[in-house]
């Protein structure tokens, strides 16, 4: 199978569940020719700043035009490392965030903890890039609603998937063809 040549470099911004084997972001990273991704955090995995640092860092390495591809808690990331910091990015494929506001499943943390760490508020404002948000009707982290609104505040494009659950390998995706073609559109 060839690989996936893009003008701009992609950087994968992956959840708080970090590298999974069988995630779409994980099999997209392997079909790509130019990518990065940004590591698992070694210390406090709940930390927003220290994830915010770790996305500029990576960015730090990569020369010439960027497309961030960020799922989950990731697209939360990517909000915050914009509002913070300054570079030309190319576009962003922004699929399922949660909702910082809603209750999540045992397993999740707490609004509390999250807002403890850094999360919350989260930033509001339009995002300085295009991007598309890639929305679920029946995501257990988030509303449709919720996610529609959290797009009209950045700025951005809403893609309703339909009923994909969380997009992830416990919804069924594995591969996701799709994001594909959102990255060729992006890096038009």
């Amino acid at each position: 199978m060839d690989k996936l040549q893009t003008a701009a470099t992609v950087l994968i911004v992956p959840g708080l569940r970090e590298h999974v084997a069988e995630h779409w972001q994980t099999l997209l990273e392997a079909r790509l020719c130019k990518v990065r991704s940004v590591p698992p955090l070694e210390t406090d995995k709940l930390d927003c700043e220290a994830r915010v640092r770790a996305i500029q860092h990576q960015l730090e390495q990569i020369e010439g035009p960027v497309i961030l591809v960020a799922h989950s808690a990731g697209v939360l990331m990517v909000a915050h490392w914009a509002a913070r910091h300054s570079r030309p990015i190319k576009g962003a494929l922004l699929a399922a965030p949660p909702d910082l506001d809603a209750s999540w499943p045992q397993g999740y943390p707490s609004t509390e903890t999250l807002r403890t760490h850094g999360w919350n508020p989260l930033p509001q404002g339009p995002l300085p890039f295009r991007s598309l948000v890639a929305a679920s009707t029946n995501d257990h982290l988030a509303s449709l609603e919720a996610v529609t609104q959290m797009a009209r505040n950045w700025g951005s494009e809403l893609v309703n998937l339909g009923a994909v659950g969380h997009l992830n390998p416990a919804a069924g995706y594995g591969e996701w063809p799709q994001a594909e073609a959102f990255i060729r559109t992006l890096d038009r």
